[in-house]
Order: structure tokens, then sequence, then C-alpha cells
């Protein structure tokens, strides 16, 4: 008989902006969900905000959350990490969750830091792996260390949550079951006591030339094999012709041929994407595991014992400055031919 009072509870922290939750809030309940060990575990999920549709709420329990504590105030309209902090110490102190894990966003990057302090929490930050482990019933986190060279497994054995964050875009999405049933907790708190040192004055979105890496559909990505800046150009119009955005490894971004934000790997960006083309690049465990989750991988290679060739979907061993020139054509043609006959 299980003991509904004395389940332990993983949280995760959910993000909305303007009302509607964001896709990482869905991506750490399938973290949430493969750390459940058994039965004496129920995946709870923590959803701030100052004014949201109970649909948009019940999403949460349809991906998954078993329980969602839902705390709405208007002094949780903009985010502000002292007001966050101060309900999540609250919630945390009356619930006492075992397992606490947010997104590696700048929401998540800003308040578990501060949380964990708070709390005196153990936090483990920037994560690309999360598992329980089985004689000992720790939480595992693993992340890259020294710069990205190697990936480190920490414990927090001795403080309550065990807290992580997560990268975006490390895992898929599960499937949403609508007649998944839970439960919505609303937790009220007196924001009378809380300072509040930050007051949003405007919001400037920001902007970047071209597509993300991280929400483009198809990404291009060029490494060493490029062998100078000026070559990079044609990594841009293949991602152009195909409407999609422009990647790199990361020797390219220490050489200052790309920008940071192009930069995939474990020391850049984590992405999804539906289709991801690798050329000249080797594929170190550092890169693999930025593109773990992309749906198809195609590598382009003169090295037929290249690492990437083992990930991928469809491999060309070519020297790539023979080969794109080629696909570039074929595709303009292709697109032209399909341009005429509408």
């Amino acid at each position: 008989m299980i003991d509904k009072q004395n389940l332990k509870e993983i949280w995760t922290l959910a993000e909305q902006k303007k009302g509607k939750l964001n896709d990482v809030s869905f991506e750490l309940l399938a973290w949430g969900r493969r750390l459940i060990p058994d039965e004496n575990y129920i995946l709870c999920s923590v959803l701030l905000s100052n004014e949201i549709d109970i649909e948009e709420v019940h999403k949460l329990i349809e991906y998954g959350a078993d329980r969602v504590y839902l705390i709405m105030n208007v002094n949780l309209e903009n985010f502000c990490v002292d007001p966050y902090v101060a309900v999540l110490t609250e919630l945390i102190e009356k619930h006492k969750p075992d397992v606490m894990i947010a997104s590696a966003t700048s929401t998540g990057r800003t308040i578990m830091p501060y949380l964990s302090a708070r709390i005196h929490g153990g936090l483990t930050a920037d994560c690309t792996g999360l598992e329980i482990d089985n004689e000992s019933g720790l939480l595992l986190q693993t992340r890259p260390a020294i710069g990205g060279n190697i990936l480190a497994t920490i414990k927090t054995p001795f403080h309550r949550p065990q807290m992580s964050t997560v990268r975006p875009k490390s895992i898929s999405i599960p499937l949403r079951t609508s007649s998944r049933l839970g439960e919505i907790i609303h937790f009220n708190m007196d924001f009378t006591a809380v300072k509040n040192r930050t007051q949003v004055e405007k919001f400037i979105p920001f902007t970047e030339e071209g597509p993300s890496i991280e929400s483009a559909n198809v990404v291009v990505a060029g490494g060493k094999g490029i062998k100078n800046k000026n070559n990079f150009i044609v990594i841009e119009e293949l991602a152009d012709c195909l409407g999609g955005a422009v990647g790199s490894s990361r020797p390219l971004v220490d050489q200052g041929w790309t920008p940071y934000s192009t930069q995939v790997g474990l020391s850049g960006k984590t992405i999804s994407p539906e289709l991801y083309i690798a050329c000249g690049i080797s594929g170190t465990v550092q890169h693999l595991a930025g593109i773990q989750t992309a749906h198809h991988i195609i590598a382009i290679n003169n090295d037929p014992n290249a690492q990437i060739f083992q990930v991928s979907d469809f491999g060309v061993v070519a020297d790539l400055f023979d080969f794109l020139p080629v696909l570039l054509y074929r595709l303009r043609e292709f697109r032209d031919n399909l341009f005429l006959a509408k």
C-alpha cells in the first residue's frame, strides 16, 4: 500500500512568457519522468505567473506532471529574482522535494544559484545528463568540465533538494496525453515582507543576424575542414539555400572565424533540428553531445574514419570543396524547377 502523504517529490521549474508555457517546461518533464525510480516518487511542476489560463496549466499534466504547484500573484508579472526565490524558498520548506531541476536558460541560471544559497542546497549547473543511482538513490548529475574537455558526474548527498539545471534541447519533448490526470495545488504567499531589489522599466527584444541555431529546423555547420575564414561562405550559402541557420564547431569560434552564438557542443549550444549537416567536422565527444537530439544528421568529411560518421544517418566521404558546390547547384536547380512548375 502506497502512502500518498509520504511520496518523495521530484520538481521541475516551469517557465512561461506572457501566459504561454515555454517548451523547456515540457523538456524538463521528460527529464523528471526519467528520474522516477519507483512508485514512491511523484513528478511535480512548479509554475509562477501573474496570469495564466488554466488550460495552459493543464498542459503540464498532459506532458507528464502528476502535480502542479501554481503560484499566481501580481508580484510575479515580470521575472525578478527576489520574489521568485522568496516563493520557491517557502514552497521548498513546506513540501521538501527530493530533487529540483530547472532549464539552463537565463531564468534558470539566475534563480537556481541564488535559491541554492538561500536553502543551503547542492547545485550542479548546465548538466547534459541526469539519472538516479540504483544503489544509493542519489541523483547523478553529468556536466562538462575543464573547458568541455571531460565529463564529470557529481553527487550532492548531504543536502535536499538535489538541484540541477539542464541544457535546453538536450532531450525530446514527451508525447502529450490529453487524458492524463493530475492535481493542481494553488499556493498563496504574503509578499509584503519580500524586498524586490529590481525594477523592470521595459523589455528590449534581443535580435541576432539570421535564424537562431536553437530554434531552426535546419542547421548547417562547418568545422576545421573549412581551412580558413573566407571559405565559410559556402556554409552560409548552403544554409541560406535550405532556409536554415549557420552553426560551427568550437575551433572556428576560438579562432574568431565565427561568433559564439553559432557554436554547437558542450561548451556551446545544444540543438535539436530536424536536419543537421556537418561539413568538415570530425565529431569530438564534446561536439556530438550538442547534436544528440537532432532528428537527422548528414556528415560530409574526407576522412572515412571520422567519428561524426558513427552518429550520422547519411555520410559523404568527400572533399567538401568538391562536393558542396555541386550540392548547391543541384539544390538551386531543383528549387528553380519547383518554382517554374507552380
